[in-house]
């Protein structure tokens, strides 16, 4: 697979952990559990959470695909690059009815403006 692929899909899979994440630590039980005073058992009902097990494995995967890319990219070219995944975000956020305000489109196309810069250097 080609370096840029493997930027690609580490940054996919860290925006879907985030996703898994969030509806993990949304769900009634866990904000339930984050009411109580933080213990071990406590933080170990959360970690057990299913999306929010599943949202680390993503990270998990995408950490060892963004390996492969440090090990062939300059950090200076290759970590601008993550800056695609906010502009995933807000992308799958507007497709599950996320509020995206006006300004938050904004600040992202800068960003995808600041990436392409870097990028075609």
């Amino acid at each position: 697979m080609n370096t840029l692929a493997l930027a690609v899909l580490s940054i996919g899979l860290s925006v879907a952990a985030q996703f898994f994440l969030k509806a993990g630590m949304a769900g009634a039980e866990a904000k339930e559990l984050l009411t109580q005073p933080m213990t071990l058992g406590i933080a170990f009902k959360v970690l057990g959470n299913g999306f929010v097990l599943i949202g680390f494995l993503l990270y998990g995967l995408g950490a060892l695909a963004w390996l492969s890319v440090l090990s062939k990219w300059d950090v200076s070219k290759a970590y601008p690059l993550v800056g695609l995944g906010f502009a995933l975000a807000v992308g799958i956020g507007v497709l599950t009815g996320e509020h995206v305000t006006a300004v938050r489109v904004i600040g992202v196309t800068l960003i995808c403006a600041g990436v392409w810069m870097v990028a075609s250097t």
